[in-house]
């Protein structure tokens, strides 16, 4: 019996922005006042990209806000960069997508696993241009209109 995953936040712009190859599970490392910040949604996923170096996978422009609670002085860094738990081999392999033009690395959400773990969803992502996008939003118009009409007949 598979545990259904907690998403504490998500990122919806990048369905909206954005064409998914590829989706990973990471691990993050985290202080322990951004974990109970996480836990409360007091983060924000927007504008992030997942920046590959010699020494792994690094989460950038992921902002998790101070936590309130917390002892003055001993915080964190809103906006510092939160290494990736990922295997060598995924690593190299998100390296070689992400070295192919128009592809890009962005964290889509963060949940909770079954183990109380706080994990990210990455992704492969392509840009949508203007005209992909203009699609996206009709079809969604055309979703909301034939869930209309569906509770119309009730």
């Amino acid at each position: 019996m598979k545990k259904e995953l907690k998403v504490l936040i998500d990122n919806r712009k990048v369905n909206f922005d954005y064409f998914i190859e590829e989706k990973y599970e990471a691990g993050l490392v985290l202080l322990g006042s951004e974990v109970k910040s996480i836990r409360r949604g007091n983060a924000n996923l927007t504008n992030n990209h997942i920046i590959i170096r010699d020494d792994g996978a690094w989460l950038a422009n992921f902002h998790i806000s101070q936590y309130k609670n917390s002892f003055k002085g001993l915080g964190h860094d809103e906006l510092r960069y939160k290494k990736l738990l990922l295997h060598k081999h995924q690593i190299n392999k998100i390296r070689g997508k992400v070295k192919e033009t128009g592809l890009t690395c962005v964290a889509t959400k963060i949940f909770c696993a079954s183990n109380n773990k706080i994990k990210v969803q990455i992704a492969i992502v392509k840009g949508k241009k203007m005209h992909d996008k203009r699609e996206t939003i009709k079809a969604r118009d055309l979703k909301r209109e034939s869930r209309k009409a569906d509770y119309s007949f009730e």
